[in-house]
């Protein structure tokens, strides 16, 4: 949670060009792609279709109408259904994992790693998006996994960051769960009970709010 590179002058939660939902005319009407689609392609746009319309509705005769192929494209690459949705879920897992870690990792100072993060997250609209519906879909057995590993490891990520701005193993620990209960919490008010959005000033100072309070001073 390719996903797009953070959009820095847009809340994370403003979703409405998101949760525009396609034409299924236009998607009729798109003529036959040339060139053959890569697993990549396929797994990519069971995503987008994920952020728009949840994990149920991942099928291969419309996926193959939104990307302007035959059905014959998808089953050169995946035997099912199933077996796109876990491919799916794995790269989103890891570009996520490449996107947001990576980006951080050359930041040598725990406080303003933390910081990074906090803006980067903020302003990463379709992972949130992708991450709601996940959340939703948690007894499909191809979804549990994935989120186990994603909260586990974003868990470890925040306990570390925290550990190294000084607090102790268990405060630590602590100050991770309540980051992520919060940010949990902020997704499923925002995109699940759709809580009206905050205006961008009045998101960026809350953003600026859970930094100072959740971030250790120097």
């Amino acid at each position: 949670m390719n996903q797009p590179a953070p959009n820095k002058s847009e809340p994370a939660l403003d979703t409405a060009s998101a949760d525009a939902k396609p034409s299924s005319k236009a998607e009729a009407s798109k003529p036959e792609r040339s060139g053959r689609l890569s697993a990549d392609d396929w797994a990519q746009a069971a995503l987008d279709l994920i952020a728009e319309q949840g994990v149920a509705a991942v099928a291969v005769e419309p996926l193959a109408r939104r990307l302007g192929v035959t059905k014959g494209s998808f089953y050169w690459h995946f035997p099912s259904r199933d077996a796109l949705l876990v491919a799916a879920l794995e790269r989103w897992e890891k570009v996520e994992q490449e996107t947001v870690f990576g980006q951080l990792e050359p930041i040598p100072d725990p406080r303003q790693r933390l910081r990074s993060l906090f803006h980067l997250v903020a302003h990463e609209v379709k992972s949130h998006i992708i991450y709601s519906e996940l959340l939703k879909a948690l007894d499909h057995p191809a979804v549990q996994p994935v989120i186990g590993r994603v909260s586990e490891r974003r868990l470890d990520y925040l306990t570390a960051s925290f550990r190294q701005a000084g607090l102790s193993r268990t405060d630590a620990q602590h100050r991770a769960r309540l980051l992520y209960a919060a940010y949990v919490g902020f997704l499923q008010l925002n995109l699940q009970l759709h809580q009206t959005r905050m205006q961008h000033d009045e998101f960026e100072a809350y953003v600026e709010h859970m930094m100072a309070t959740l971030i250790p001073s120097s």
